[in-house]
């Protein structure tokens, strides 16, 4: 079976899990010898973002141009892994229409929890002002409403989030069949 090109988005706080989860598929996936790309939220604001704020104008043009260099390596058949904030709705559904082969994780941990995960500080600077427009503390995020995955960082491991997102990706036909089978 040749591979179908996706982008997998994985949404949620800073904090929630995105990266970790994101790199544990990242292994999977290359162990089945599956052509994959990461987009982290991170890196991509330190090359291609470079000049943009965290205002929602800026916030939306990142996602914009994160979604841009997903769409292209998702029509060439590559397994496009974003690990991005992205803390709006509306964004995030013009990027899943544009891309088309689209699935989204919600990457779910209470505040809380991502808080006292926070080994950059960035929440305690929030609090305290020094860091304006944070997401979750003095700028919104908005949970996706439908998203094809959930995982429940606070309640499930993160083997157990993995599977999900494998089991997710082989029941839309973008993995083979036999893929779980494969990886247990």
């Amino acid at each position: 079976m040749q591979q179908r090109g996706v982008t997998v988005w994985f949404t949620g706080l800073s904090g929630a899990g995105k990266t970790t989860i994101t790199r544990a598929v990242e292994e999977k996936l290359r162990s089945q010898g599956c052509k994959i790309e990461i987009l982290d939220g991170d890196i991509i604001r330190e090359n291609l973002t470079k000049g943009l704020g965290f205002s929602k104008e800026d916030r939306d043009e990142n996602i914009r141009r994160i979604g841009f260099v997903s769409q292209l390596l998702t029509r060439n058949g590559v397994i496009v892994l974003v690990s991005a904030i992205s803390p709006y709705r509306a964004i995030r559904e013009e990027v899943r229409q544009k891309i088309g082969n689209f699935v989204e994780v919600f990457v779910n941990a209470p505040l809380n929890v991502c808080e006292e995960r926070d080994v950059k500080g960035l929440y305690k600077k929030a609090r305290t002002g020094e860091i304006k427009n944070f997401t979750g503390v003095s700028d919104p995020y908005e949970p996706p409403t439908n998203p094809e995955v959930e995982c429940r960082t606070d309640l499930e491991t993160r083997d157990e989030s993995v599977d999900k997102v494998f089991r997710t990706l082989q029941e839309l036909g973008y993995l083979p069949t036999n893929s779980l089978a494969e990886i247990a």
